[in-house]
């Protein structure tokens, strides 16, 4: 059940106007998918889409983004909600024929782009600031001597990972169990250590053993 009030108070916030959120709300729901956006919203391959939980997008108030930018989701794979999520405004979500995305409960923030080709899974209570980019493809081969075999191109994101702004996490990459991404890091390896602190570009393990809230 909605909120109405809850509700209101997020519409005035990101200046939506509530009735046509409810509208699309409800059609939503009669298609089998409990997805909450504001007017500024495109979906295309909504039937690739599973929710098993309250899917919010664009309904976050952030304090640069206006009521005119638009958040853009094209799924031509699959793209699974395990738990409530919220994805923030301006993002942009390409998801490959090819390519299953798996996103636990949490919430992605404004103008972070997905573009996943193979696959992507983010684990259970994750935050993804603003600005971040997800990307499993390079679109282009790159020989030279010495050059190793491709692996996985997978990203792996593991539960309760904070992942800072401008962060960007590059094919075959996994991050593990509570650790913490720093802001404008560049991820491109597979971590094995919990409860990190991952910085740098390349991105490697500064500290070990932290803990975030």
């Amino acid at each position: 059940m909605l909120r109405l009030n809850k509700l209101r108070v997020e519409c005035r916030a990101v200046q939506a106007a509530l009735v046509p959120v409810i509208v699309r709300y409800a059609l939503f729901r009669l298609r089998g998918k409990n997805i909450l956006t504001s007017n500024a919203v495109s979906i295309h391959g909504v039937e690739n889409i599973t929710t098993e939980g309250l899917v919010k997008i664009g309904l976050t108030y952030v304090g640069f983004m206006d009521r005119y930018d638009r958040t853009l989701i094209r799924i031509k794979g699959r793209l699974r909600f395990k738990g409530s999520f919220s994805i923030g405004k301006g993002c942009r979500f390409d998801i490959g024929k090819d390519a299953t995305v798996e996103l636990g409960s949490g919430f992605i923030n404004s103008n972070t782009t997905l573009i996943i080709m193979h696959g992507l899974t983010l684990g259970a209570g994750c935050s993804v600031g603003w600005g971040c980019q997800f990307l499993d493809e390079d679109f282009h081969s790159l020989s030279y001597p010495g050059k190793s075999a491709g692996g996985d191109n997978r990203i792996t994101v593991g539960s309760h990972v904070w992942i800072g702004s401008n962060v960007s996490i590059l094919k075959g990459s996994a991050i593990p169990d509570g650790c913490v991404v720093a802001a404008g890091s560049v991820v491109k390896t597979r971590f094995t250590d919990k409860s990190a602190l991952i910085a740098g570009n390349p991105a490697k393990v500064v500290r070990k053993n932290v803990s975030w809230q």
